[in-house]
This record gives C-alpha cells, structure tokens and sequence, in this order.
C-alpha cells in the first residue's frame, strides 16, 4: 500500500470519527454515530494491518483484547458501566507509558533514529507521564467506584485528604517535569533513570490527584480521565509518527476534556481545579449530620393514589433505580399515569449515576420517549408548581445541602425535587448518597419515603393503578 493510499484512508477514517462525535451529542442520532465509529476503526485497523509485516503477531493479540471486550461487555451490568468505562481508560494509560518504553528500548523497530532525538525524547516524555497519570487515576477511580473501599482507604467514595496536599502535589510535579529534562537531555547510555524516575513519580501524582475526590464528583473525574488518555494516545501518535492514532487521541481528548468543562459549569465546579485534581470537599468540610430523624413512610398503595390524582408528575431517576433495572417498569408505569390523564417527564441531572448521560442510557433502553426526558435547566422552574416529584433512588442530585456553605457539595445544581407539593422518594434504605452525606429532603413534612427495590416498588405501584 502507497503512502498516499494510507493517507487517504486515515483520512476516511478520521472523517468517520468526526462524524461518530457529531451523532453522539444527540440520543436520536446516536446509533448512526456509532455505526460511523465502528466503520471508521474497522478501517483504521485493516490499514494498519496492511502496513505491518508480522499480521500473525497483530491478529492474536488483537484476538485476545477482543475476546476481553466481548465477555466484559456480556457480563458488566448497565449499573457497572462507569467502573468499566475507569478500566478501560487504565488500559489505553499503560499502553502508553509500555510503548514509550519500546520505543526507548528499540528506536529502530519504530522508525526513530538512534540515539532518539531530543523532540522524539520530548514526545516520549508527556506520553509516558500522562499515560502513567491517567493509568494510577484510573485504577483509584474504578476502585472507588466499585465500592473498594474496604480494601483500602484510598479506594473510599468519601474524599481523602492529609495536611498539605496541594504542596505535596506541586511538588512531585516539579520532580516529575525535572526528571523529564534529565531525560531529554540525558545521553543514551543514561536516559533510563530519569525515564523510570519520572514515570514512577507520575504513577504516585495520579493516586495523589484522584484520592481527595469525592463520590459525588465521580461522574467528572471520569470524564477528566477519558480525556488524559486521548492526550496520552496523541502524544505516543507524534513519537510513532502516526497520524491516525495523534488524530483519535487528539479527537478524545478534546472531547473529554469539553464534556468536563460542561459537567463543571453543571456542578459549579472551577474546571482547572478539575485538571488538578482534588476538586472535591474542600479540607475540613462538613459531612452533615447521618443521624437517625423521624421519616413518613409510605406504601405502593399510598404513592399510586397520589400519583393516579395528580395534574403533574415529575420522575427523578437516580441510582437506585440503576441498580433495580426498573427502567421498564417505570415506563409502564407511567403510561398508566397518562391514561388517566396524568403528565408525567422524567428530569435528568448531567451527573445522577455514575457517568455523564447514565439516566439517559437507562431510558433510551426502556424506549422512553425523548420528548419526555427534559434536563436539569429547562425543569427545575416546574418543580414548584407540580403535583408529585417521584425520586427513585437519587440523593446527591437533590439534596438541598447543595445550597449551605461547608457541606461537600456546596455550590453543586440540584434537581429542585424538595419544591414540589409533594416529594415522594423510593430507596432501599436511610443510607448516605456516594458524597457521603444525609439529605433533609427525607425528612420533610411533605416527603414520603417508600423503601424497598426499586423495581418491586414500581412493578407494585403499577399493580395498585390497575
């Protein structure tokens, strides 16, 4: 295959990628963004199969990354999705900093002229460091995420923070950026210190920036992660010379790196604090008070008369009904409401779950209409003048401490579900939200609890409406 025939179908395939990005930003065009992703790596990856002498080495590995994907994705629930989403961004992080090293070891095998350049050297150098961050960042967010807690502190959902950490942080980056000039400068019969030096300090940074995260935050670290491990691929792409792999790098981190940008506007988050790290609870910071209060509680039978003579429904699915699987059920449930003239709409906060757009996914499987799923900005003034708001398993995502200075999540939007005339709120238990703290919405006046799975709660509500 010529060079020019190479180019061109990069090309084609970056195009494709573009495209993909473009149906993504909507539900109703979102298949065909995928379909136009999957055509565009299926080229990308024949191209690069005709360039490569050793197909036979390329085709079993690529066989055993394959057989991983098909029997994660059989197996990981829909509930899990952001732990493996964490995952897999350590992947494309360690792949990284490996192939730094090859290309350190054997300049020759990858077109590199011996001794490496410097700018080669340079290249190598931000690939591995931010390959490294993003691996270590991405191991302590799946952990966290997995509710490894028990198994370490720094996996904990609740933020960790130490005297001076910002210091400590500042520091080690200074080491790493210093030992990465020893690198680049050091001759080939010393650069391996530096180079190991700087990775190990940049497998510790991205410990040190994710641990004093909080729960609640999640959702944007990881799409802060996914977009250091597109920087990571696009770095590795100048070194390799490879435009297909510096245009898809490039592609997600850019992209990553807007939707954390967005999800930050959506949290009141500083977005440089987010590049940081350690943009959660500031040290200090109040947890407020898990102390057992007075709750009303309510049946199936109880939530399906109020919610069968309303005007106005309003449904906030969070978490708990994630990890129900109750999409269906709810769906039923509230076409019932609409046969008895009832409106129902679903409001979707940017960052209820666990990752950017979890509820939306969770709808879209149940064909709920997308004329029905409205977002945080254009329902939250509706909440005050609705009958019913139906919370099914959120917490964070309205909880009113959003609105007092020293709670975690000061500053954060919030669905507005307390204004409603009445707050109906399914969850298995009086447990803290993944930010760790309790929430007054359970404990008011107009507020009844329905515990129990969410599924079951909903599939018998359904039942009391017939």
């Amino acid at each position: 295959m010529s060079p020019n025939q190479t180019a061109l179908l990069y090309l084609a395939a970056s195009v494709l990628f573009i495209l993909s990005l473009k149906g993504l930003s909507h539900p109703l065009s979102a298949r065909r963004g995928n379909l136009f992703g999957m055509i565009g790596m299926a080229i990308a990856i024949i191209t690069t199969l005709a360039m490569t002498s050793r197909v036979d080495i390329v085709l079993a590995t690529m066989a055993i990354g394959a057989l991983i994907g098909v029997v994660a994705a059989r197996r990981v629930q829909m509930t899990n999705m952001p732990e493996l989403v964490a995952a897999m961004h350590s992947l494309v992080g360690i792949a990284a900093v490996l192939i730094a090293a090859a290309v350190l070891d054997n300049p020759s095998a990858f077109g590199v002229g011996i001794p490496v350049p410097a700018g080669n050297k340079v290249e190598l150098f931000i690939g591995a460091f931010v390959g490294a961050i993003t691996f270590s960042g991405s191991v302590i967010a799946f952990g966290k995420l997995a509710g490894l807690g028990k198994y370490g502190r720094v996996f904990s959902s609740a933020p960790v923070t130490f005297t001076g950490q910002h210091v400590v942080n500042l520091a080690l980056a200074l080491a790493m950026f210093g030992f990465g000039f020893a690198f680049v400068t050091a001759s080939p019969e010393a650069h391996w210190t530096p180079f190991l030096t700087m990775v190990a300090i940049a497998f510790l940074l991205g410990v040190l920036i994710i641990i004093p995260i909080g729960g609640a935050d999640m959702p944007v670290v990881i799409s802060m992660l996914n977009s250091y491990s597109g920087w990571a691929a696009a770095g590795i792409g100048f070194s390799l010379n490879h435009p297909m792999l510096i245009i898809a790098g490039s592609l997600v981190g850019s992209s990553g790196a807007i939707l954390s940008y967005i999800m930050c506007r959506a949290m009141n988050r500083s977005f440089f604090s987010v590049i940081l790290g350690g943009f959660g609870a500031e040290e200090g910071a109040a947890a407020g008070s898990t102390a057992q209060k007075a709750v009303r509680s309510g049946s199936a039978d109880d939530v399906a008369f109020l919610l069968g003579n309303a005007e106005g429904v309003i449904i906030v699915p969070g978490y708990g009904l994630a990890v129900g699987r109750a999409q269906h059920a709810v769906k039923e449930m509230a076409e019932k409401l609409r046969a008895k003239g009832v409106t129902v709409r679903y409001a979707i906060h940017p960052v209820a779950g666990r990752m950017p757009g979890h509820m939306n996914v969770l709808l879209a499987e149940a064909d709920v209409p997308y004329d029905q799923v409205v977002e945080m900005e254009d329902i939250n003034s509706d909440f005050s003048s609705t009958d019913v708001a139906f919370v099914l398993g959120a917490n964070d995502v309205v909880n009113p401490l959003a609105s007092q200075p020293g709670s975690p999540i000061y500053g954060m939007p919030i669905l507005d579900a307390y204004k409603a005339r009445t707050v109906v709120v399914n969850k298995r238990s009086m447990a803290s939200g993944y930010a760790g703290i309790d929430n007054p919405l359970f404990y008011m006046d107009r507020t009844m609890m329905v515990f129990g799975d969410a599924k079951k709660v909903v599939e018998d509500i359904v039942k009391a409406l017939e």
